[in-house]
């Protein structure tokens, strides 16, 4: 049976759990998680996978090692490529749908 999501519901789940991402959906061989980002995650990259990020509440900053830094606000999204450098940082608190592979290691490789 089909099933629909409430992202409010569902933002609830995580409340004051950054960084620890929950399952919402399964696209093909591809996840979409939700996220609390809140402060400063590590630098870190993802050889084999790209890895998608839609700002659905908040704002928060990409840090790039290859580019200049990337401010995204809600309802914007950026891909960071396979291999690239990267750190999210956000000083509220932010929810972020992500679009990634089941096997994604979450704090990269």
């Amino acid at each position: 049976m089909l099933e629909k999501k409430q992202l409010q519901k569902e933002m609830k789940k995580i409340e004051g759990k950054p960084w620890h991402p929950i399952e919402l959906a399964k696209v093909n061989e591809a996840f979409v998680r939700m996220a609390l980002l809140k402060g400063e995650y590590q630098w870190h990259k993802h050889t084999n996978e790209d890895e998608m990020f839609l700002v659905i509440k908040g704002e928060f900053i990409m840090h790039l090692k290859e580019q200049e830094d990337i401010t995204l606000k809600e309802g914007e999204m950026i891909t960071i490529p396979r291999g690239m450098e990267h750190k999210p940082n956000a000083k509220e608190e932010a929810y972020v749908l992500l679009f990634e592979r089941q096997d994604i290691i979450t704090k990269g490789d």
